[in-house]
């Protein structure tokens, strides 16, 4: 890689003079850095000796240099060749090597390891590659330099969430710059980090040269293969654990949400609530099609699934059916009178077949489980109601709390959903028909999940599609106002509804609708006047806590000042006694 020779014959004059060094370096086959092509490459020769010229090409105490500039001046040069992570010349004609350092942050703390034999390894990376999977070689290339050990549990959890998120710790900032040298010309030090994030911000912040190539990985994974047999300060087995607490704490802290405002609890709510209609439809049809064989004739008359199967457990055999069970019919069939006589007088006119008892006893017990079924059924859609006005209220205030569970789940999260654009939005759950009618080149669908809102249905044919991309724009709002809202309302989706409204009549009459800045100015100004109103009532609440507390402080001042006032007689009245006792 370096030439140096000595020469004491000047180009010129051939006057003797003293020696001086001399190097050949090709920018793109120094350490760390990706062959560059030849193709692309220029030769230029520059000048290291102080004061020379760039063009001075008849001095043979120049720096040979590979690169695809075409005119290179001596500060350019040095920025060129330190970004190649090569050799930097000094002041003085000498040539500085660049030393790589690498951070390594493993559950335990921070390590940093320092590559010795860097010709070795950095010309090729298969020879990394090759050297990472065995110890003995890896131990030959790189080394530890320095370990900081992290304080805690709590302390690694947050230096590594920091790390995930491109943030330079204050302990890692401590670190790197009491084990580094300090950034400058004389000092070519090179940290190679993992993250390529927090590669920037290390350089931002403390000046380090960083470099996260395929050289830098490829070290990384050999310390992680190799991390526990490396760092001598730990004990055996306490790399593993460490790894093992962490990735439990990391896992924990990742997951951690809002109780109140889980969009995850939608998602499995939603999810159920679709599952039990089919198995609730499934299961009343098999009902009716096992008490059908006994009375054929409650079908036609009783055509709700719940009421059927409450109705073929009241009833059980037909024979037995009496006057006397009208009330308990009008209960079930809500209070129709009518319904309730017709399922008597087709009772008593049945032409379906008897039944053992056994027979009945299982038609029963299966009618109680689609009877439960469908109660559950209706205590979860109350309970995902809840949920949507915690989670999302202007969103399903705007498209209803179904429809606006199903996008939520279809995207994943509610954070998902406030991500994607209005198009995105106004196609959601239509893919299969979309990638049909780019396959074929046909029309691309108009609407997905959003068709089941009331709009699309109350639209005229020809305005459908632009109903859902209006629908659509004001859900993209929507979701994006729960998402970060730091205040739970639901006046932002009330609000676009009525603009949806207004669009609406638009289509059909022709009237002008509002503003959709005029309608959301008007909304914040709103919620800012209600929060104007609650602050004098808690600043006037806090007024009379500090009276009262200036009252108490009063009192007791007064009680502190009358028991030092007798504290102070009692000592005068002693006094006194003690003179009269002197003159006797």
């Amino acid at each position: 890689m370096e030439n140096t020779s000595e020469d004491t014959e000047c180009c010129s004059c051939g006057q003797e003079r003293p020696a001086t060094k001399f190097a050949h370096i090709k920018v793109g086959l120094v350490l760390g850095v990706e062959a560059i092509p030849k193709t692309q490459l220029r030769a230029v020769r520059v000048s290291v000796t102080k004061g020379a010229s760039v063009d001075d090409e008849d001095d043979k105490n120049t720096l040979t240099i590979v690169t695809n500039a075409k005119n290179v001046d001596k500060a350019g040069l040095r920025v060129v060749v330190a970004m190649a992570g090569a050799v930097v010349p000094g002041s003085s004609g000498e040539m500085i090597e660049a030393t790589l350092f690498v951070l390594f942050e493993s559950a335990s703390g921070y390590a940093l390891f320092e590559r010795i034999q860097s010709e070795e390894i950095g010309q090729e990376l298969e020879e990394v590659q090759k050297a990472a999977l065995d110890l003995a070689k890896f131990g030959r290339y790189i080394k530890l330099k320095s370990f900081a050990p992290f304080k805690s549990a709590a302390h690694a959890l947050e230096n590594i969430m920091d790390v995930t998120e491109g943030i330079v710790n204050d302990h890692l900032k401590s670190f790197l710059e009491l084990n580094l040298p300090k950034p400058g010309k004389k000092n070519a030090a090179q940290l190679g980090v993992g993250e390529k994030t927090l590669a920037g911000q290390i350089k931002s912040i403390l000046g380090y040269d960083c470099v996260s190539n395929e050289t830098v990985t490829e070290l990384i994974r050999g310390l992680r293969l190799h991390g526990d047999k490396m760092l001598r300060q730990l004990k055996e087995g306490d790399f593993y654990r460490a790894q093992l607490g962490l990735g439990h704490a990391y896992s924990r802290a990742k997951v951690k949400f809002n109780v109140n405002r889980s969009d995850n609890m939608i998602i499995q709510a939603i999810n159920l609530l679709d599952q039990l209609d089919k198995d609730v439809n499934t299961f009343s049809m098999r009902v009716r099609e096992w008490y059908g064989w006994h009375f054929p004739e409650l079908v036609k008359v009783v055509n709700d699934n719940y009421q059927y199967a409450r109705c073929c457990k009241l009833i059980g055999n037909k024979a037995n059916l009496t006057e006397e069970a009208l009330p308990e019919l009008e209960a079930i069939l809500s209070q129709d009178a009518i319904k309730a006589k017709q399922v008597i007088s087709a009772a008593n006119a049945s032409m379906g077949t008897d039944l053992s008892e056994i027979d009945f006893t299982n038609i029963e017990a299966f009618a109680d489980r689609v009877i439960s079924l469908t109660e559950y059924r209706t205590r979860l859609h109350g309970y995902l109601v809840s949920k949507m006005h915690q989670v999302a209220p202007n969103l399903s205030a705007l498209i209803g709390e179904m429809v606006g569970a199903r996008l939520i789940s279809h995207a994943g999260s509610l954070t998902n959903l406030c991500k994607y654009p209005a198009s995105t939005v106004q196609i959601l759950g239509a893919e299969k028909a979309l990638f049909r009618a780019l396959k074929t080149r046909g029309n691309t669908p108009k609407y997905g999940l959003i068709y089941h809102s009331t709009f699309i249905g109350r639209a005229a044919t020809k305005n459908k599609g632009r109903i859902s991309r209006i629908l659509a724009n004001k859900c993209s709002i929507a979701s994006r106002i729960d998402c970060f809202l730091e205040k739970p309302t639901s006046k932002y989706g009330e609000v676009l509804k009525a603009q949806v409204e207004e669009r609406l009549k638009f289509y059909e009459d022709g009237s002008t609708p509002r503003k959709n800045t005029d309608v959301m100015s008007a909304v914040v100004k709103e919620l800012g006047d209600l929060d104007d109103e609650e602050a004098p009532v808690a600043e006037k609440r806090k007024a009379t806590d500090a009276d009262g507390e200036k009252k108490k402080k009063k009192k007791k001042s007064k009680d502190v000042d009358a028991d030092e006032e007798s504290a102070a007689e009692k000592p005068k009245k002693k006094k006194k006694k003690s003179k009269g006792d002197d003159d006797e």
